[in-house]
C-alpha cells in the first residue's frame, strides 16, 4: 500500500490585534526566519508531505514573497484564503464585522485542497520537533478510517504569555486516555505567583498549571470538515450580526466529542510551546529560537538542509 503522508495545515489569517501587527512574518530566527518556517522545518523531517496556508486575501502577495518563496521547491504546498465573506452566500451578516470567524472557522475553509490526514496549527505558535513526530506517528494509524482523532496536548504551566491574558482550551481526559470535553478560557493569566482565570461570572478562579491544555494542535481525518459544518452553521445563526464572536476550534471538536461521532485521543507532549501573543514576546522567542540553534537542534540558516 502506498504510504500517504500526512498535511500539516497552518492557520494564519488572524489580524493579530493584540500583537499590533501581522506576527506571522515577524523575523525571529538568526537568518531571519519565522516562526511558521520552523513549523515546517519540524513537521517536513517528522515525515508530513504536504503545507497548506490559511491565509487573507489581503496577504497574498506579501505572504509568496516572504514564506512561500523562501521553501525549498521540493516541499509541497498550497494555500486558501480565510475572509468574512468565506461562508454560504445566503447569510446575511453585518457589515461591520472585520475578521473571520475563528479557528474552527479557518479549518473550513480548506475542505477542498486536504483529502488525507492532517494535523492543524497555529502560525505564531512554536510547538518544538517532538510534538510533530507525536502527531505523525498517530496519523500513520488512521489512514482509511474516521471519527479518530487527537490533540497534542501541551501542560498549562508550558503556554503561558508573561506580558497578559491568553486563551485556552482547559481539557478534561477520561480513563482511557481520551478528551472528554475541551472548554476554551479567554483570560489565562499569571498573579502574584498564582495562575488564574475570569469564570461566566466574571470572577477569578485559580489552576493548578498541570492542566492539559489545546494549542490548536489537532489531528484529523478529511471527515471532520462534514462533522464541523453543522455546528458552524449554528454559530452563524446565533452570531451573524456579532462583529467579535468566534467559532473556537477546541469547542467546535468539544461539539463533535458529545455528538458521539468522533473521539479524540490526548497525546501529552513534554515541550515548552511559546509563541508571539504581545509584542513584548518577541525577543523572549528570539532567545529560545536562538538557544535551539546554539544547542543543535537547528541550523544557522534553516534552509540550509537538503530533505
Amino acid at each position: 500500500m502506498e504510504n500517504i503522508k500526512p498535511t500539516l495545515l497552518i492557520i494564519a489569517a488572524g489580524l493579530a490585534t493584540r500583537y499590533g501587527s501581522l506576527k506571522q512574518i515577524d523575523e525571529i530566527g538568526p537568518s531571519n526566519e519565522r516562526i511558521i518556517d520552523y513549523s515546517v522545518y519540524d513537521a517536513v523531517r517528522a515525515g508530513f508531505g504536504k503545507i497548506v496556508y490559511v491565509i487573507r486575501k489581503s496577504f497574498e502577495e506579501e505572504f509568496k514573497e516572504v514564506i512561500l518563496n523562501r521553501l525549498p521547491r521540493n516541499i509541497e504546498t498550497d494555500y486558501v484564503f480565510q475572509e468574512v465573506d468565506s461562508v454560504d452566500k445566503n447569510i446575511n451578516y453585518t457589515p461591520e464585522r472585520q475578521k473571520p470567524w475563528g479557528t474552527g472557522h479557518a479549518l473550513l475553509v480548506a475542505h477542498n485542497v486536504i483529502n488525507e490526514p492532517f494535523l492543524v496549527i497555529n502560525a505564531d505558535d512554536f510547538y518544538s520537533a517532538e510534538s510533530y513526530k507525536i502527531a505523525y506517528e498517530f496519523l500513520q494509524t488512521v489512514k482509511n478510517t474516521e471519527g479518530n482523532y487527537a490533540l497534542v496536548g501541551f501542560k498549562l504551566n508550558n503556554t503561558l504569555s508573561e506580558y497578559g491574558t491568553v486563551s485556552r482550551g482547559i481539557c478534561s481526559v477520561d480513563e482511557n486516555g481520551y478528551l472528554a470535553s475541551v472548554v476554551e478560557r479567554t483570560e489565562i493569566k499569571t498573579d502574584n505567583g498564582k495562575i488564574i482565570f475570569k469564570d461566566e461570572d466574571n470572577s477569578w478562579q485559580q489552576l493548578s498549571g498541570n492542566e492539559i491544555v489545546s494549542m490548536n494542535m489537532f489531528a484529523f481525518t478529511p471527515d471532520v470538515f462534514g462533522l464541523m459544518q453543522p455546528y458552524f452553521n449554528e454559530f452563524m445563526a446565533e452570531n451573524k450580526n456579532d462583529v467579535k464572536a468566534e467559532f473556537y476550534l477546541p469547542s467546535a471538536v468539544d461539539k463533535i466529542i458529545k455528538s458521539g461521532k468522533a473521539k479524540v485521543k490526548v497525546l501529552s507532549t513534554p515541550e515548552q510551546w511559546f509563541g508571539l501573543t504581545y509584542k513584548a514576546d518577541k525577543e523572549i522567542a528570539r532567545r529560545k529560537i536562538l538557544d535551539a540553534v546554539n544547542t543543535g537542534k537547528y541550523p544557522w540558516k534553516l534552509w540550509n538542509e537538503k530533505y
